[in-house]
């Protein structure tokens, strides 16, 4: 375990919160960090304004008005997630996108009940995965300390946010995300997939590579071979985050290199 002598006596207090060392989990290659390591260094937190509520632009992809679930299936079957005044609640079963997108701009509101218990991970869980494969984490990360590498606007599993700007619970949060996939030559990679992440105005994440598709509790690694496109997902973790105002439009004419 990276560091295990000198933070021995801080991981009992941590591993009390639910935010400890796990035995066995691998350590972040170029990092004193094992994966879901509760003793890396907590984002700094940033008072944000709340949610930016955005109209979906013309060229967008509407996935959710506050009425129609028809751009989502659950499972492969008829999207089965509940919708009430005009909000989408996190139900089981994981709600995926019937379109598929490459390189692409998101934009999704939601919020954790207010009043509803969070503890670490639990209470208020979810998570947006691109392309069905890399996650953002969605949690109630306002005063509710965890593993930073799966804190509000991680990628999960690998890299924290650069600052929680998190909004206090009960309150809506957003989430604009401008995604691009991996480029392999054969079966190489030849440049990491990239995200750009803001949560309520604030940078979080600014094109940073994901070290491979989202795993638990292990290092990402990226394929062999990887799809071209892929379908948007809402995680449902067993708490009722709600969602409104989500759509997505593609990006594929835009180059993070581009001078």
């Amino acid at each position: 375990m990276a560091m295990a002598g000198c933070v021995a006596a801080g991981n009992v207090a941590l591993a009390a919160e639910g935010v400890g060392i796990k035995p066995g989990t691998p350590e972040i290659p170029g990092t004193p960090w094992q994966v879901h390591d509760g003793t890396r260094p907590q984002p700094r937190v940033v008072e944000t304004g709340g949610a930016l509520s955005v109209k979906a632009p013309g060229d967008a992809k509407v996935l959710f008005d506050g009425k129609s679930l028809d751009a989502w299936t659950t499972d492969g079957k008829p999207a089965s997630w509940t919708v009430k005044d005009g909000i989408l609640v996190a139900s089981p079963g994981t709600l995926t996108t019937k379109e598929q997108f490459g390189p692409v701009q998101v934009h999704l509101e939601w919020r954790v009940p207010a009043g509803r218990q969070v503890n670490g991970q639990g209470g208020g869980n979810s998570g947006i995965f691109l392309m069905g494969m890399y996650e953002v984490q969605i949690l109630q990360s306002h005063t509710n300390r965890t593993y930073p590498d799966g804190t509000a606007g991680a990628l999960y599993g690998q890299t924290p946010p650069l600052v929680n700007a998190t909004a206090p619970q009960g309150e809506w949060q957003s989430y604009e995300i401008l995604f691009h996939p991996p480029k392999y030559e054969g079966e190489k990679v030849v440049k990491p997939a990239t995200v750009t992440v803001i949560q309520n105005g604030v940078v979080l994440h600014h094109a940073r590579e994901f070290m491979g598709p989202t795993k638990f509790r292990q290092l990402a690694t990226y394929p062999p071979k990887h799809p071209e496109t892929g379908p948007l997902s809402l995680q449902f973790h067993g708490d009722p985050i709600e969602f409104r105002n989500i759509w997505a439009r593609p990006i594929g004419g835009y180059d993070v290199e581009a001078k």
